[in-house]
Formats: C-alpha cells, sequence, structure tokens
C-alpha cells in the first residue's frame, strides 16, 4: 500500500513539474492578438495599407505618424485586455475637426481588418477586437 502511495506522489509530482514547464496559453483577446508584439505588428500593417490607400491617406498627411502608431498600440492593447494604458487624447478631441465620414471610419476598419488577417488572426478574434473598438465610431465620425 505505501508503495502505490509513493508512486501515486511521485507521479503527481512529475505531472505538476511538466505542467509548470509547458508556456501558459492565452485565452485573453490581448493574448490571442499575440500580445503587444502582435498588436504592434497589427498597426503597422495597417497604417501601411492606410498610407496606399487612396480613400483615406490625406486624412494622415499632416499628422506625427510615429505618434499616431504609438497611441494605436496603446488603444488596442488597453481595449484587448492587455497591460497598457492609453495615454492619448480622447477620440474626440484626436478626430476633431477632421470631419470624417462612416465611409472613412470604414476604410479604416478594412484596412484594420486586411493586417489581422495578414497576420493570420482568426476571424472570431478579429471580430472580438472590432466589437470592442466599434463603440468608438460615434466618437470619431462627424467630430
Amino acid at each position: 500500500m505505501r508503495g502505490l502511495i509513493r508512486l501515486g506522489c511521485l507521479l503527481a509530482c512529475l505531472l505538476s513539474a511538466a505542467c509548470t514547464q509547458q508556456p501558459l496559453r492565452s485565452d485573453s483577446l490581448y493574448g490571442q492578438l499575440g500580445g503587444e508584439p502582435g498588436i504592434t505588428r497589427i498597426v503597422e500593417g495597417m497604417l501601411l495599407r492606410i498610407a496606399e490607400d487612396p480613400r483615406i491617406v490625406d486624412h494622415f498627411q499632416s499628422v506625427d505618424i510615429q505618434r499616431v502608431r504609438d497611441k494605436l498600440i496603446e488603444k488596442f492593447c488597453a481595449e484587448a485586455g492587455g497591460p497598457c494604458v492609453y495615454t492619448g487624447d480622447s477620440m474626440e478631441e484626436s478626430h476633431k475637426g477632421l470631419a470624417l465620414t462612416p465611409s472613412d471610419f470604414n476604410a479604416l476598419v478594412e484596412n484594420l481588418q486586411a493586417s489581422m488577417t495578414a497576420e493570420a488572426v482568426p476571424i472570431p478574434t478579429q471580430n472580438r477586437l472590432l466589437a470592442r473598438l466599434a463603440p468608438m465610431r460615434g466618437q470619431v465620425i462627424d467630430q
């Protein structure tokens, strides 16, 4: 009987050690987007697509694109439940005077989706991020 108890304890210890050595899988949106490195690639890919998109590229001509990049990474990271804190202006303030239209907003979202697809982000994960960003639509359009 003692031999079985010892064997059981040894087996439990081995299984416990094996489990702690494995990388943790994140089911959070932040983790599914690849954490901050993944979000950075998504944002940079989106901005590269915008640079080639005649529908909206003009809106980005006179902005500090490095700041836009950095603030978008913060925003997406925070919205995805990551450890980032968004330190930029409110969406209303950021878009004030730009008179952006629903078409402009949709074009940006299309570029975001294309960037996520290029990063092999699954559609359900894309939809989770878009659902968290969607409430900002009214804060961006016609400001």
